[in-house]
């Protein structure tokens, strides 16, 4: 027990993003692709038809075999790279996924083990498409509490396994992918502010609808989406969200050089950028060679932006999730 006069242990009192990794499974799928194997099924698509409504020109798909704990694994490891860190330097991990590996244990565990460390905490978060937002978040939180030092922070999806092939308005939007970030305690400002939100009362507008039972799958285990009830609330919640996160932090829209809003549709994208007084070129935009990755589509496009040299150590960057649940949240941070 530390006595009265004992000296405060002094940590660090902010959280900063030190490296960045991703993983894209190698099999690229183009909208030509895709409307040829539609074609077989009977549904008529075009890549002219894709690009008009969501701006995606391609997708990446896992091969068989290949789960999420591959690809976040993949993602952690460019991370620790990126960082100058090895896997045994972590105290945390935290994977955001909707499409986890099995039913237990966490896919954070599987990753773990994957990196050939143990002790630490572990585990997966689920908030569908805002699912990294809400895990960068809880990790800042852990490290702002002590509870952490170093933390592995991944989203990682394989979303082509829960797509109706049937249903040309939602299997041309997503693909698979991880992206992943170190957050390590730090006497400097990095994650600024951050806010989350939920509203359960529009769980049925985004959902997979089924579960396991007694050995069989209940329900339907597909992805179903009210694409234009999510396109409403998404372009609403987004404005919102990024102002209020911008506030808390002291900041205004001219201070923003990166806004990387999730991945899903340019129009809401393009929308959300207009409103926060952005021009297109402070967009950082993944969603034509990616499709929708759900909780990977921030970090993946992260990685993309500092890798090719857009996102540079000093700037200020905005991040926003939104998705089933229904979901929603932002971080702004200084990289």
């Amino acid at each position: 027990m530390i006595g009265a006069n004992s000296p405060a242990v002094s940590r660090p009192p902010y959280s900063r993003i030190t490296g960045t990794g991703s993983m894209l499974p190698p099999r690229r799928v183009t909208n030509a692709d895709l409307a040829v194997e539609l074609a077989r099924r009977g549904i008529e698509t075009s890549d002219a038809w894709i690009v008009e409504r969501t701006g995606i020109r391609a997708r990446h798909f896992a091969d068989d075999g290949v789960n999420a704990s591959d690809l976040a694994t993949a993602a952690a490891r460019q991370a620790l790279e990126a960082a100058g860190r090895r896997a045994d330097e972590i105290d945390l991990l935290i994977v955001a996924t909707s499409t986890p590996d099995m039913v237990f244990p966490a896919t954070a565990a599987l990753v773990q083990r994957n990196l050939g460390v143990a002790g630490f905490a572990a585990f997966d978060l689920q908030a569908v498409c805002s699912g990294f937002v809400y895990a960068l978040s809880v990790a800042d939180a852990m490290i702002r509490a002590g509870s952490a030092t170093r933390a592995l922070v991944i989203g990682a999806e394989v979303f082509s396994r829960i797509l109706d092939f049937d249903d040309r308005t939602t299997c041309v939007l997503f693909g698979d992918g991880a992206g992943a970030v170190v957050l390590e305690a730090s006497d400097t400002p990095g994650v600024l502010a951050s806010e989350l939100h939920a509203d359960g009362r529009h769980v049925g507008i985004l959902c997979v609808p089924g579960t396991v039972a007694g050995g069989r799958v209940l329900g339907d285990p597909l992805l179903r989406m009210d694409g234009q009830a999510v396109y409403k609330l998404a372009v609403s919640v987004l404005e919102s969200v990024a102002r209020s996160v911008l506030a808390k932090a002291g900041r205004s829209e001219s201070d923003v050089d990166w806004l990387i809003p999730h991945q899903a549709n340019i129009r809401i994208m393009q929308s959300t950028a207009r409103k926060l007084g952005l021009p297109p070129e402070r967009l950082v935009v993944t969603v034509d060679e990616h499709g929708n990755t759900s909780a990977a589509s921030v970090p993946l496009a992260l990685d993309v932006a500092v890798r090719t040299g857009r996102i540079r150590r000093g700037d200020t960057v905005l991040l926003e999730g939104v998705g089933g649940g229904f979901t929603w949240g932002a971080v702004l941070l200084d990289f």
